[in-house]
Protein backbone atom coordinates (compact mmCIF):
# COMPACT_ATOMS: atom_id res chain seq x y z
CA UNK A 1 0.00 0.00 0.00
CA UNK A 2 1.43 2.92 -1.14
CA UNK A 3 -1.50 5.87 -1.08
CA UNK A 4 0.08 8.13 1.06
CA UNK A 5 3.79 8.30 0.51
CA UNK A 6 3.08 8.64 -3.45
CA UNK A 7 0.11 11.69 -2.82
CA UNK A 8 2.17 13.33 -0.35
CA UNK A 9 5.53 13.41 -2.98
CA UNK A 10 3.15 14.66 -5.97
CA UNK A 11 1.58 17.12 -3.70
CA UNK A 12 5.53 18.51 -2.84
CA UNK A 13 6.42 18.24 -6.56
CA UNK A 14 3.47 20.55 -7.02
CA UNK A 15 3.68 23.10 -4.45
CA UNK A 16 6.48 22.44 -1.53
CA UNK A 17 4.84 22.22 1.99
CA UNK A 18 1.86 20.35 0.78
CA UNK A 19 3.25 17.09 1.32
CA UNK A 20 3.78 18.04 4.70
CA UNK A 21 0.25 19.46 5.19
CA UNK A 22 -1.35 16.10 3.65
CA UNK A 23 0.88 14.60 6.32
CA UNK A 24 0.02 16.82 9.06
CA UNK A 25 2.80 18.29 9.99
CA UNK A 26 1.71 21.97 9.55
CA UNK A 27 4.80 23.87 10.96
CA UNK A 28 6.57 22.00 8.53
CA UNK A 29 4.60 22.42 5.73
CA UNK A 30 4.47 26.26 6.53
CA UNK A 31 7.58 26.77 6.60
CA UNK A 32 8.15 25.23 3.23
CA UNK A 33 5.36 27.10 1.58
CA UNK A 34 7.54 30.10 2.98
CA UNK A 35 10.82 28.82 1.69
CA UNK A 36 9.33 28.46 -1.83
CA UNK A 37 7.08 31.69 -1.82
CA UNK A 38 10.77 33.62 -0.45
CA UNK A 39 12.55 31.60 -3.60
CA UNK A 40 9.73 32.74 -6.11
CA UNK A 41 9.79 36.17 -5.44
CA UNK A 42 13.41 36.36 -5.72
CA UNK A 43 13.76 33.77 -8.86
CA UNK A 44 10.89 35.06 -10.99
CA UNK A 45 11.70 38.46 -11.61
CA UNK A 46 15.43 37.68 -11.97
CA UNK A 47 16.43 34.26 -13.62
CA UNK A 48 15.10 35.24 -17.24
CA UNK A 49 17.41 38.75 -17.12
CA UNK A 50 20.55 36.66 -15.25
CA UNK A 51 20.31 33.73 -18.03
CA UNK A 52 20.49 36.60 -21.06
CA UNK A 53 22.92 38.33 -19.52
CA UNK A 54 25.51 35.02 -19.12
CA UNK A 55 24.25 34.44 -22.47
CA UNK A 56 25.26 37.63 -24.20
CA UNK A 57 27.03 39.74 -22.01
CA UNK A 58 24.81 42.59 -23.03
CA UNK A 59 23.97 44.55 -25.88
CA UNK A 60 24.12 48.18 -25.82
CA UNK A 61 27.32 50.38 -24.44
CA UNK A 62 27.33 53.60 -22.47
CA UNK A 63 27.44 56.68 -24.40
CA UNK A 64 26.66 60.59 -24.42
CA UNK A 65 23.50 61.73 -26.35
CA UNK A 66 23.29 65.06 -27.18
CA UNK A 67 19.94 66.62 -25.90
CA UNK A 68 19.21 70.13 -26.85
CA UNK A 69 22.06 72.03 -25.58
CA UNK A 70 23.26 69.50 -23.49
CA UNK A 71 24.85 65.92 -23.35
CA UNK A 72 23.45 62.80 -21.21
CA UNK A 73 24.95 59.97 -20.42
CA UNK A 74 22.85 57.05 -21.22
CA UNK A 75 23.49 53.85 -19.33
CA UNK A 76 24.49 50.64 -21.18
CA UNK A 77 24.89 46.62 -20.09
CA UNK A 78 27.76 46.08 -17.57
CA UNK A 79 28.56 42.99 -18.82
CA UNK A 80 30.52 41.92 -15.84
CA UNK A 81 27.52 42.90 -13.62
CA UNK A 82 25.75 40.48 -15.65
CA UNK A 83 27.62 37.85 -15.15
CA UNK A 84 28.31 38.27 -11.83
CA UNK A 85 24.61 38.95 -11.70
CA UNK A 86 23.97 35.74 -13.57
CA UNK A 87 26.30 33.52 -11.48
CA UNK A 88 24.38 34.63 -8.27
CA UNK A 89 21.06 33.74 -9.22
CA UNK A 90 22.04 30.52 -10.68
CA UNK A 91 23.26 29.46 -7.38
CA UNK A 92 20.25 30.40 -5.77
CA UNK A 93 18.21 28.45 -7.57
CA UNK A 94 20.64 25.58 -7.25
CA UNK A 95 20.23 25.89 -3.96
CA UNK A 96 16.49 26.49 -4.14
CA UNK A 97 16.34 23.04 -6.19
CA UNK A 98 17.83 20.99 -3.30
CA UNK A 99 15.75 22.68 -1.16
CA UNK A 100 12.80 21.69 -3.47
CA UNK A 101 14.04 17.93 -3.53
CA UNK A 102 14.88 17.75 0.33
CA UNK A 103 11.22 18.53 1.01
CA UNK A 104 9.73 15.90 -1.85
CA UNK A 105 12.49 13.18 -0.14
CA UNK A 106 10.62 14.31 3.14
CA UNK A 107 7.11 13.95 2.43
CA UNK A 108 7.55 10.42 0.36
CA UNK A 109 9.31 9.60 4.17
CA UNK A 110 6.39 10.28 6.23
CA UNK A 111 4.20 9.60 3.61
CA UNK A 112 5.47 5.79 3.57
CA UNK A 113 5.84 5.62 7.78
CA UNK A 114 1.78 6.41 7.71
CA UNK A 115 1.36 3.63 4.86
CA UNK A 116 3.20 1.52 7.46
CA UNK A 117 0.80 2.50 10.32
CA UNK A 118 3.72 4.65 11.91
CA UNK A 119 3.29 7.91 13.49
CA UNK A 120 4.86 11.03 11.96
CA UNK A 121 6.84 13.25 13.55
CA UNK A 122 5.75 16.87 14.76
CA UNK A 123 7.58 19.85 14.63
CA UNK A 124 9.16 19.48 17.83
CA UNK A 125 10.26 15.72 17.24
CA UNK A 126 11.42 16.76 13.88
CA UNK A 127 13.80 19.93 15.04
CA UNK A 128 15.36 17.45 17.97
CA UNK A 129 15.97 15.04 14.98
CA UNK A 130 17.76 17.43 12.93
CA UNK A 131 19.64 19.46 16.12
CA UNK A 132 20.91 16.07 17.63
CA UNK A 133 20.23 13.02 15.45
CA UNK A 134 21.84 14.94 12.30
CA UNK A 135 23.93 18.33 14.36
CA UNK A 136 27.25 17.73 11.73
CA UNK A 137 24.84 18.55 9.30
CA UNK A 138 22.92 21.37 10.32
CA UNK A 139 25.56 23.19 11.67
CA UNK A 140 28.23 23.10 8.29
CA UNK A 141 24.77 23.59 6.64
CA UNK A 142 25.57 27.65 6.95
CA UNK A 143 29.18 27.21 6.31
CA UNK A 144 28.51 25.32 3.60
CA UNK A 145 26.72 28.17 2.42
CA UNK A 146 29.37 30.74 2.71
CA UNK A 147 31.85 28.79 0.49
CA UNK A 148 29.57 28.20 -2.34
CA UNK A 149 29.04 32.26 -2.60
CA UNK A 150 32.19 33.38 -1.08
CA UNK A 151 34.30 30.73 -2.76
CA UNK A 152 33.32 28.54 -5.30
CA UNK A 153 30.98 31.87 -6.56
CA UNK A 154 34.53 33.33 -7.53
CA UNK A 155 36.35 30.71 -8.74
CA UNK A 156 33.40 30.26 -11.10
CA UNK A 157 33.59 34.07 -12.40
CA UNK A 158 37.49 33.58 -12.76
CA UNK A 159 36.90 30.59 -15.15
CA UNK A 160 34.48 32.33 -16.90
CA UNK A 161 36.63 34.99 -17.35
CA UNK A 162 39.17 33.09 -19.14
CA UNK A 163 36.47 32.18 -21.85
CA UNK A 164 35.65 36.24 -22.52
CA UNK A 165 37.83 38.90 -24.15
CA UNK A 166 38.32 41.22 -21.15
CA UNK A 167 40.65 43.10 -21.64
CA UNK A 168 42.30 46.79 -21.69
CA UNK A 169 42.26 48.76 -23.94
CA UNK A 170 39.24 47.81 -26.19
CA UNK A 171 36.67 45.50 -23.65
CA UNK A 172 36.55 47.12 -20.05
CA UNK A 173 32.75 48.20 -19.38
CA UNK A 174 30.43 50.40 -19.21
CA UNK A 175 32.10 51.76 -22.68
CA UNK A 176 32.67 48.38 -24.32
CA UNK A 177 31.13 45.28 -24.00
CA UNK A 178 33.12 42.15 -22.88
CA UNK A 179 32.04 38.90 -25.26
CA UNK A 180 32.41 35.38 -25.24
CA UNK A 181 35.35 33.76 -27.38
CA UNK A 182 35.99 30.16 -26.52
CA UNK A 183 39.29 29.32 -25.60
CA UNK A 184 40.51 31.91 -27.69
CA UNK A 185 42.59 33.00 -24.32
CA UNK A 186 44.38 29.78 -23.88
CA UNK A 187 45.42 29.70 -27.58
CA UNK A 188 46.78 33.38 -27.55
CA UNK A 189 48.85 31.89 -24.29
CA UNK A 190 50.38 28.86 -25.73
CA UNK A 191 50.86 29.75 -29.50
CA UNK A 192 51.17 33.27 -29.89
CA UNK A 193 54.60 34.10 -29.76
CA UNK A 194 54.29 37.10 -27.75
CA UNK A 195 52.16 35.74 -25.11
CA UNK A 196 53.89 32.06 -25.45
CA UNK A 197 57.45 32.99 -24.92
CA UNK A 198 56.24 34.48 -22.08
CA UNK A 199 54.17 31.52 -20.82
CA UNK A 200 56.65 28.77 -21.19
CA UNK A 201 59.92 31.28 -19.78
CA UNK A 202 57.93 31.56 -16.59
CA UNK A 203 56.76 28.22 -16.30
CA UNK A 204 60.41 26.75 -16.67
CA UNK A 205 61.20 29.20 -14.00
CA UNK A 206 58.24 28.50 -12.04
CA UNK A 207 58.81 24.68 -11.83
CA UNK A 208 62.76 25.25 -11.26
CA UNK A 209 62.28 27.73 -8.62
CA UNK A 210 59.42 25.79 -6.85
CA UNK A 211 61.82 22.65 -6.80
CA UNK A 212 64.82 24.40 -5.76
CA UNK A 213 63.25 26.48 -3.12
CA UNK A 214 61.50 23.14 -1.73
CA UNK A 215 64.28 21.14 -1.52
CA UNK A 216 66.65 23.53 0.30
CA UNK A 217 64.48 24.44 3.07
CA UNK A 218 63.14 20.90 3.72
CA UNK A 219 66.59 19.40 3.70
CA UNK A 220 68.29 22.60 5.58
CA UNK A 221 65.44 22.09 7.83
CA UNK A 222 66.13 18.04 8.64
CA UNK A 223 69.66 19.37 8.45
CA UNK A 224 69.37 21.78 11.51
CA UNK A 225 67.07 20.22 12.94
CA UNK A 226 69.53 17.07 13.33
CA UNK A 227 72.46 19.34 14.33
CA UNK A 228 70.01 20.87 17.42
CA UNK A 229 69.42 17.17 17.98
CA UNK A 230 72.62 15.51 18.24
CA UNK A 231 74.55 13.78 21.39
CA UNK A 232 76.11 16.79 23.73
CA UNK A 233 74.90 19.61 22.16
CA UNK A 234 74.17 22.13 25.04
CA UNK A 235 71.52 24.68 25.46
CA UNK A 236 68.94 23.04 22.83
CA UNK A 237 66.18 25.42 23.76
CA UNK A 238 68.36 28.25 22.92
CA UNK A 239 69.42 27.49 19.70
CA UNK A 240 65.78 26.54 18.84
CA UNK A 241 64.92 29.46 19.93
CA UNK A 242 67.42 31.95 17.75
CA UNK A 243 66.53 29.72 14.56
CA UNK A 244 62.70 29.83 15.18
CA UNK A 245 63.27 34.12 15.45
CA UNK A 246 63.62 34.06 11.08
CA UNK A 247 59.73 32.30 11.20
CA UNK A 248 58.47 34.92 14.27
CA UNK A 249 59.28 38.08 12.60
CA UNK A 250 56.24 38.82 10.08
CA UNK A 251 57.10 38.00 6.11
CA UNK A 252 56.69 41.49 4.95
CA UNK A 253 59.58 43.12 7.24
CA UNK A 254 61.83 40.34 6.86
CA UNK A 255 62.09 40.78 3.05
CA UNK A 256 62.29 44.33 3.31
CA UNK A 257 65.42 44.42 5.07
CA UNK A 258 66.42 41.80 2.70
CA UNK A 259 66.03 43.94 0.15
CA UNK A 260 67.66 46.47 1.71
CA UNK A 261 70.85 43.98 2.83
CA UNK A 262 71.47 42.75 -0.94
CA UNK A 263 70.72 46.33 -2.84
CA UNK A 264 73.61 46.41 -4.89
CA UNK A 265 75.05 50.52 -4.32
CA UNK A 266 74.01 50.82 -1.11
CA UNK A 267 73.47 47.47 0.74
CA UNK A 268 75.61 46.57 3.80
CA UNK A 269 76.87 43.07 2.06
CA UNK A 270 78.52 45.12 -0.95
CA UNK A 271 80.07 47.57 1.75
CA UNK A 272 81.44 44.79 3.34
CA UNK A 273 82.90 43.17 0.04
CA UNK A 274 84.63 46.57 -0.44
CA UNK A 275 86.24 47.19 2.79
CA UNK A 276 88.00 43.95 2.05
CA UNK A 277 88.88 44.85 -1.36
CA UNK A 278 85.94 42.96 -3.59
CA UNK A 279 83.84 44.13 -6.01
CA UNK A 280 80.06 44.27 -5.58
CA UNK A 281 77.77 41.63 -6.62
CA UNK A 282 74.44 42.49 -8.68
CA UNK A 283 72.54 40.90 -6.22
CA UNK A 284 69.11 41.98 -7.84
CA UNK A 285 70.06 43.81 -10.86
CA UNK A 286 71.75 40.53 -12.75
CA UNK A 287 68.65 37.88 -13.95
CA UNK A 288 71.06 34.87 -12.41
CA UNK A 289 72.32 36.69 -9.11
CA UNK A 290 68.61 37.66 -8.62
CA UNK A 291 67.46 33.99 -8.92
CA UNK A 292 70.04 32.91 -6.50
CA UNK A 293 69.68 35.50 -3.88
CA UNK A 294 65.72 34.65 -3.96
CA UNK A 295 66.77 31.02 -3.26
CA UNK A 296 68.87 32.37 -0.54
CA UNK A 297 66.15 34.57 1.35
CA UNK A 298 63.66 31.90 1.01
CA UNK A 299 65.53 29.62 2.74
CA UNK A 300 66.23 32.16 5.74
CA UNK A 301 62.27 32.38 5.86
CA UNK A 302 61.66 28.31 5.33
CA UNK A 303 64.41 26.88 7.08
CA UNK A 304 62.77 27.01 10.53
CA UNK A 305 58.91 25.55 9.48
CA UNK A 306 60.74 22.71 8.44
CA UNK A 307 63.42 22.55 11.60
CA UNK A 308 59.80 22.61 13.71
CA UNK A 309 58.36 19.65 11.71
CA UNK A 310 60.98 17.41 11.57
CA UNK A 311 62.52 18.20 15.02
CA UNK A 312 58.63 17.13 16.31
CA UNK A 313 59.04 13.96 13.88
CA UNK A 314 62.57 13.29 15.53
CA UNK A 315 61.54 13.23 19.43
CA UNK A 316 58.52 10.43 18.01
CA UNK A 317 60.73 7.90 16.73
CA UNK A 318 61.24 4.80 18.91
CA UNK A 319 65.02 5.29 20.85
CA UNK A 320 65.16 1.19 20.78
CA UNK A 321 65.73 0.99 16.96
CA UNK A 322 68.89 3.15 16.97
CA UNK A 323 69.90 1.20 19.71
CA UNK A 324 69.29 -1.97 17.59
CA UNK A 325 71.00 -0.31 15.11
CA UNK A 326 74.51 0.17 17.20
CA UNK A 327 74.27 -3.43 18.56
CA UNK A 328 74.27 -4.44 14.73
CA UNK A 329 77.44 -1.93 14.05
CA UNK A 330 75.57 1.05 12.12
CA UNK A 331 77.06 3.70 11.26
CA UNK A 332 75.83 7.30 12.18
CA UNK A 333 74.94 7.44 8.30
CA UNK A 334 73.41 4.21 8.08
CA UNK A 335 71.26 5.24 10.88
CA UNK A 336 69.86 8.28 9.03
CA UNK A 337 69.37 6.29 5.73
CA UNK A 338 67.36 3.27 7.54
CA UNK A 339 65.99 4.66 10.47
CA UNK A 340 65.73 8.62 10.55
CA UNK A 341 64.98 9.27 7.20
CA UNK A 342 62.33 6.90 6.39
CA UNK A 343 60.23 8.23 9.12
CA UNK A 344 61.17 11.98 8.09
CA UNK A 345 59.50 11.05 4.74
CA UNK A 346 56.88 9.13 5.94
CA UNK A 347 55.18 11.74 8.71
CA UNK A 348 56.37 15.16 6.36
CA UNK A 349 55.63 13.84 2.49
CA UNK A 350 51.83 15.06 2.68
CA UNK A 351 52.88 18.56 3.96
CA UNK A 352 56.52 18.55 1.51
CA UNK A 353 53.99 18.13 -1.16
CA UNK A 354 52.10 21.19 0.38
CA UNK A 355 55.09 23.13 0.49
CA UNK A 356 56.19 22.50 -3.43
CA UNK A 357 52.42 23.70 -4.52
CA UNK A 358 53.11 26.92 -2.14
CA UNK A 359 56.08 27.65 -3.69
CA UNK A 360 54.71 27.60 -7.19
CA UNK A 361 52.27 30.51 -5.70
CA UNK A 362 55.39 32.21 -3.79
CA UNK A 363 53.95 35.93 -4.14
CA UNK A 364 55.87 37.52 -0.95
CA UNK A 365 59.39 37.11 -1.64
CA UNK A 366 59.50 37.51 -5.42
CA UNK A 367 57.41 40.35 -5.19
CA UNK A 368 58.77 42.10 -2.53
CA UNK A 369 62.27 41.08 -2.86
CA UNK A 370 62.78 41.99 -7.03
CA UNK A 371 59.32 43.05 -7.91
CA UNK A 372 59.67 40.52 -10.36
CA UNK A 373 62.97 42.45 -12.43
CA UNK A 374 64.87 42.91 -13.02
CA UNK A 375 63.42 43.60 -16.92
CA UNK A 376 63.30 40.85 -19.79
CA UNK A 377 62.90 42.64 -22.95
CA UNK A 378 61.22 39.59 -24.78
CA UNK A 379 58.93 39.28 -21.94
CA UNK A 380 55.24 40.30 -22.06
CA UNK A 381 54.67 42.74 -19.20
CA UNK A 382 56.79 40.05 -16.70
CA UNK A 383 60.65 40.17 -15.92
CA UNK A 384 63.77 37.05 -15.34
CA UNK A 385 62.53 36.34 -11.93
CA UNK A 386 58.65 36.80 -11.95
CA UNK A 387 56.62 33.47 -11.58
CA UNK A 388 53.46 32.50 -13.08
CA UNK A 389 51.65 33.97 -10.02
CA UNK A 390 53.05 37.25 -9.88
CA UNK A 391 52.54 37.81 -13.74
CA UNK A 392 48.89 37.08 -13.19
CA UNK A 393 48.81 40.04 -10.81
CA UNK A 394 50.48 42.32 -13.31
CA UNK A 395 48.09 41.45 -15.66
CA UNK A 396 45.13 41.87 -13.27
CA UNK A 397 45.87 44.74 -11.58
CA UNK A 398 48.55 47.11 -13.50
CA UNK A 399 47.87 45.81 -17.09
CA UNK A 400 43.97 44.78 -17.04
CA UNK A 401 44.17 41.41 -19.32
CA UNK A 402 42.17 40.06 -17.11
CA UNK A 403 40.90 37.17 -19.54
CA UNK A 404 44.43 36.45 -20.05
CA UNK A 405 45.37 36.05 -16.26
CA UNK A 406 42.27 34.39 -15.87
CA UNK A 407 43.89 31.67 -18.26
CA UNK A 408 47.12 31.57 -16.43
CA UNK A 409 44.80 31.18 -13.08
CA UNK A 410 43.09 27.89 -14.30
CA UNK A 411 46.50 26.43 -15.78
CA UNK A 412 48.29 26.99 -12.41
CA UNK A 413 45.63 25.27 -10.53
CA UNK A 414 45.56 22.35 -12.89
CA UNK A 415 49.33 21.66 -12.83
CA UNK A 416 49.53 22.22 -9.06
CA UNK A 417 46.37 20.07 -8.42
CA UNK A 418 47.68 17.14 -11.30
CA UNK A 419 51.15 17.06 -9.32
CA UNK A 420 49.99 17.12 -5.89
CA UNK A 421 47.47 14.11 -6.60
CA UNK A 422 50.40 12.72 -8.37
CA UNK A 423 52.97 13.08 -6.07
CA UNK A 424 50.74 12.28 -2.64
CA UNK A 425 48.99 9.00 -4.04
CA UNK A 426 52.59 7.63 -4.21
CA UNK A 427 53.73 8.28 -0.65
CA UNK A 428 53.41 5.68 2.26
CA UNK A 429 51.53 8.17 4.01
CA UNK A 430 48.65 7.31 1.30
CA UNK A 431 49.56 3.78 0.69
CA UNK A 432 49.94 2.86 4.02
CA UNK A 433 47.90 3.84 7.83
CA UNK A 434 50.74 1.95 9.38
CA UNK A 435 54.42 2.49 8.34
CA UNK A 436 55.49 -0.54 9.37
CA UNK A 437 52.32 -2.75 8.65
Amino acid sequence: MKRHRNTAAILSVALQGLGQLYNRQWLKGVFFLCVQALGLYYLVPRLGHAIWGMVTLGEKTQKFVKVGKTTELVKGDHSIFLMLDGIIVILVLVVFLLIYALNIYDAYQNGKKRDEGKGVRDFADSWNHVTVNHFPYFMLALPVLGVLFFTIMPILFSIMLAFTNYSAPNHIPPAKLVDWVGFQSFIDLLQMKSWSKTFYGLLVWTIIWAVLATVTCYFGGIFVALLIQSRGIRFKKMWQTIFIIPYAIPQLISLLVMRNLFNAKFGPINQYFAYFGLEGLPWLTDPFWAKVTLILVNMWIGIPVSMLLALGVLTAIPRDLYEAAEVDGASNFQKFKIITMPYLLFATAPILITQFAGNINNFNVIYLMTGGGPAKGDYQFAGSTDLLVTWLFNLTLVNNKYNMSAAIGILIFIMIATISIWSYRRTKSFKEEDMLS
